[in-house]
């Protein structure tokens, strides 16, 4: 019984801040990112975001490999390894970007706003292929 809810609880654990993201993220766009503010309040939600996933993965991974489901185990530090390596090619660039628009560089706001929606079409197929996993091995 304690494996089922070590389980349930660590998908849950990863899969509610990526669907709150993929929701929330989308109306940003609506920012002109023209302002250093509005690139630092999109460069913050996709560090809390990643930091988050990255944390939720880890501890989900440990709490598998505890249970004895090791496929999953493994499955969920991939999320981990992959979601760590994301956020720090991600974030830097945000954050270069963010510096060049402070410096009123206009050229970077479209730059910024294409890396905004890169990050949430990379968050939408991060979802699906948690989602897709999850499937597979509830299938197991």
């Amino acid at each position: 019984m304690l494996s089922k809810a070590v389980v349930l609880l660590s998908l849950v654990a990863l899969i509610f801040p990526m669907v709150f993201f993929t929701f929330a993220s989308p109306p940003l766009l609506i920012l002109k990112h023209d302002t250093p503010q509005d690139a630092r309040f999109v460069r913050g939600l996709f560090n809390y975001y990643y930091t988050v996933v990255v944390i939720a993965a880890s501890a989900g991974a440990v709490g598998q490999v505890a249970v004895g489901r090791i496929a999953a185990g493994l499955a969920m530090g991939g999320v981990a390894a992959f979601v760590f390596a994301v956020r720090r090619w991600f974030v830097p660039r945000m954050d270069a970007l963010q510096a060049r628009i402070a410096g009123a560089d206009a050229s970077a706001i479209p730059l910024f706003r294409r890396l905004h929606m890169a990050g949430i079409v990379l968050n939408l197929v991060q979802v699906a292929v948690v989602a897709w996993g999850m499937a597979k091995l509830a299938a197991l």
